[in-house]
């Protein structure tokens, strides 16, 4: 278990799936671990209870990410209250499929919106206090589709993809800070969204993983533990695919 005691974290996103499970192991790690979901508030006090059952602390802020002004402001905000803020998290996604001869503007639009502009806000946020404290980690949640690309996912897949040149951007502007910047690229993960795919769908991406299941949440979590803490001090720009091999 990495030592993240004395550190503050905001994970957008944080009510379920991965950015639940990065709460979580954050928290076990030692860390003050600020929450963010769009809707879900039961959903989202549910895993600060989960967090505070075993000894973590936590909390739970509504944030809607998918309007830059809005998120920039709800983050420095935050940040500010809790005295700082040593790592972000940001997780906070959507995925609207369509074939490009079916995609509306306003879903290309929605998806770069949340994905892209507003992963950007929150980073726009979090680097002030960053830059202040001359330390710090960010860590974009991206996915394997942005490297590998997937029928009928091409707004998704654009705006993940973007995620991989933000992340090298940020981390040669800020390196001389003490600031790393990286991306996890996960594959396909057992989350409520992937539960709901039709089995046939689950069946084919399960024959694209050469260690044949998916990955669960808190294996994803765990390498964003590892991100977040002193023993990655030294890497930066990278993007750490964790997909069972579904892209090499």
């Amino acid at each position: 278990m990495f030592d993240l005691s004395g550190k503050t974290a905001l994970v957008t996103g944080g009510s379920r799936g991965i950015g639940k499970a990065a709460a979580v192991v954050l928290a076990k790690c030692g860390a003050r671990v600020i929450l963010t979901y769009a809707r879900d508030r039961d959903a989202a006090m549910r895993a600060v209870a989960e967090i505070e059952a075993s000894g973590g602390k936590a909390e739970a802020e509504a944030l809607d990410v998918s309007q830059f002004e809005a998120a920039e402001k709800g983050v420095a905000a935050l940040a500010k209250r809790a005295g700082g803020l040593d790592i972000l998290v940001a997780n906070a996604g959507i995925s609207i499929d369509a074939l490009l001869l079916r995609l509306k503007e306003s879903d290309l639009d929605s998806t770069f919106g949340v994905n892209v502009k507003g992963a950007l806000a929150c980073a726009q946020a979090a680097l002030k206090p960053m830059l202040r404290a001359r330390a710090g980690r960010i860590i974009f949640v991206s996915s394997v589709v942005g490297q590998m690309g997937s029928a009928g996912q091409v707004a998704y897949a654009a705006s993940k993809a973007a995620l991989f040149g933000v992340t090298k951007t940020l981390a040669r502007e800020y390196a001389s800070r003490g600031i790393t910047v990286n991306a996890v690229a996960p594959g396909y993960v057992e989350t409520d969204m992937t539960a709901a795919l039709e089995p046939a769908q689950r069946e084919a991406m399960l024959a694209a993983v050469p260690l044949g299941r998916p990955a669960s949440p808190d294996e994803i979590a765990a390498s964003i533990a590892f991100l977040a803490s002193n023993e990655a001090a030294y890497i930066t720009g990278q993007i750490l695919a964790i997909n069972g091999g579904m892209y090499m």
